[in-house]
Formats: structure tokens, C-alpha cells, sequence
């Protein structure tokens, strides 16, 4: 069966370097990738903007083709986002389908502070995104809790529904949510960085356009 994978974030705003990466994902393991808005991240601030903006922004950005989807489930779901509950409810509507969970690599080395990361192995691959060379150093109860889970291929990711880890080369783009945001306050336009769309719709970045909070 086919793999499905997921990819989520605050998309606070969406940008290319989100795209750029995700895209490059889905080719090296022949998937379809979940977009996926976290509602209430646990960990960071809450988004500037709402959630309905942010989804808008979304809808937006991958107008025009099949291979990114939107899936808005934690934005609807009350209480923070947690991913493992998230991928709960992925592993009972898809079966033994196989999942990955698609994670950068500073987010990959930063898992063992993640609610329930131990049970993430047991609902998903992990491919781990990095630019090429590029290799993060693990904590050591992340390393013990890994072991012999990579593989090489990412094809080997189609057999099994869970367990494994691979990591997979991107392009990265230095586009930073935090520089649009602060951009877009200051009344410029970083077109370049965001979906050209979302400058055809200006009240979809209008939540930017004042000061973000210090």
C-alpha cells in the first residue's frame, strides 16, 4: 500500500521554504504529504494569526495540484496539538497503511520533549528532513530509543506500517517565518518567500501587518 505522509507546522505564515522541502519529501518517497496547521502548539507561542486565516493561507498556497493536502483537524480540535494524538486518529482511519511523520532535523533531535514521543515509533515512520552533509546531534535516550530503525531507501519504508527512519536530502531555503512576519509589519512585500497567490488575496497577510508582539 502506497505510503501517506504527514508534514505540520503553525504555517504562521505558510512559505516556500515549507513547500520547497515537503515537495522534495514527497518525490523521494513517492507519497502523498498531509499539510497539517497545528491549532494550539504546546511548546511555542500561539500563531498571529487565526486559525481560519492560516487555513485560508493554506487553501491558497496549494491550489493547483494533488500532491500536498490540507488536513485542518487540529485546528479544530480543542486543547493543544499534540502530534501523537493526532497520529492516533491517522493509524485508525488508514489501517497498516504506512505513515511517516516528516521532521526537520533540529525538530527530530528535539523529539524526546515531545507528549508521548516514545509512541510515535509505534504509528509511523519518521523521515528526517536535512539539507545534504547536514547531521544534528542526538540526545543520548534518543539514541538508545532509535537503534538499528534506519534504512536506507526510502522505498523500504512501503513494507511495514511503522518503525523506521530514513533520511531524506532536501533542498533547504533559508526563508524564516519570523523575517516575513517582521517584513510584512515593516510594510514591505517578501515576495520570493511566500506563495505568490497570498499577494492576490492582501487580507490573508493583513494579520501581519502591524507590529508582532515582542
Amino acid at each position: 500500500m502506497r505510503a501517506l505522509a504527514i508534514f505540520g507546522g503553525t504555517f504562521d505564515p505558510i512559505h516556500l521554504g515549507h513547500l520547497c522541502v515537503v515537495w522534495e519529501a514527497s518525490e523521494l518517497l513517492d507519497a502523498p504529504v498531509l499539510m497539517m496547521p497545528s491549532g494550539m502548539p504546546p511548546h511555542r507561542p500561539p500563531p498571529i494569526a487565526s486559525a481560519p486565516q492560516r487555513l485560508a493561507m493554506l487553501q491558497v498556497a496549494l491550489r493547483g495540484q494533488s500532491r500536498l493536502s490540507l488536513d485542518a483537524r487540529e485546528l479544530v480540535r480543542s486543547g493543544p496539538s499534540y502530534t501523537v494524538d493526532t497520529l492516533v486518529e491517522l493509524r485508525a482511519e488508514h489501517g497498516d497503511r504506512p505513515l511517516v511523520l516528516l521532521l526537520g532535523a533540529d525538530a527530530f533531535a528535539g523529539l524526546p520533549g515531545w507528549h508521548g514521543w516514545r509512541g510515535l515509533f509505534e504509528l509511523v515512520h519518521i523521515g528526517v528532513l536535512s539539507r545534504p552533509g547536514e547531521q544534528a546531534s542526538l540526545p543520548d535516550e534518543l539514541q538508545q530509543e532509535i537503534g538499528n530503525r534506519w534504512v536506507a531507501n526510502p522505498a523500504a519504508l512501503q513494507s511495514v506500517p511503522a518503525g523506521r527512519l530514513v533520511a531524506l536530502s532536501v533542498t533547504s531555503l533559508e526563508i524564516s517565518a519570523t523575517r516575513i512576519r517582521e517584513l510584512l509589519a515593516a510594510g514591505r512585500e517578501p515576495r520570493y518567500q511566500l506563495p505568490a497567490g497570498l499577494f492576490d488575496q492582501p487580507e490573508l497577510l493583513a494579520p501581519y501587518r502591524l507590529p508582532a508582539p515582542k
